[in-house]
């Protein structure tokens, strides 16, 4: 029988700082609206009742890059988007997240061309791929939940 056993029979409750803190960052993350193609319809139906993300502390998508800490790049970045989406990734608080959603925005998709970037990779750094073409809003919340895992992952000494 450990402390934890014993101490919580007694009414106290005993946690790691580093998890608390993972913890509550799990649970309040705010996804930043950028959507640029036909996976943003996906995207947007997470928010709506049938998916309802607001179960993953994820109340509604912010528009602003100072309200959010996960960006969802949902659909083709074109080369002429690309700065804009490097400001926006910049103006974001850390800690931050990304996840690319769709093929166009893991790869380019089907435009393989000069004008669209093949992955958003090559412009801000991405915490999860979600597939798909368009991807359905169950693989976006797959994603979400493979995004949690990795920050529950997180150790104090990879904050710094």
């Amino acid at each position: 029988m450990g402390v934890e056993q014993k101490l919580g029979q007694m009414g106290v409750v005993t946690a790691r700082l580093e998890d608390l803190v993972n913890w509550g960052r799990t649970n309040a993350m705010w996804p930043m609206l950028f959507g640029l193609a036909c996976c943003a319809i996906e995207m947007m139906a997470t928010q709506a009742a049938h998916y309802d993300a607001s179960r993953f502390g994820m109340e509604l998508m912010r528009p602003s890059p100072r309200q959010s800490d996960l960006m969802i790049v949902a659909g083709r970045v074109s080369r002429k988007m690309a700065p804009v989406l490097r400001r926006l990734y910049d103006q974001m608080a850390e800690p931050k997240w990304v996840i690319a959603m769709g093929d166009c925005a893991s790869c380019g998709g089907v435009f393989n061309n000069y004008a669209v970037v093949q992955g958003v990779d090559e412009i801000v750094p991405v915490d999860v791929y979600v597939a798909g073409c368009p991807p359905r809003p169950e693989a976006l919340i797959d994603g979400i939940i493979a995004l949690h895992e990795k920050v529950r992952g997180e150790k104090l000494k990879d904050w710094a």
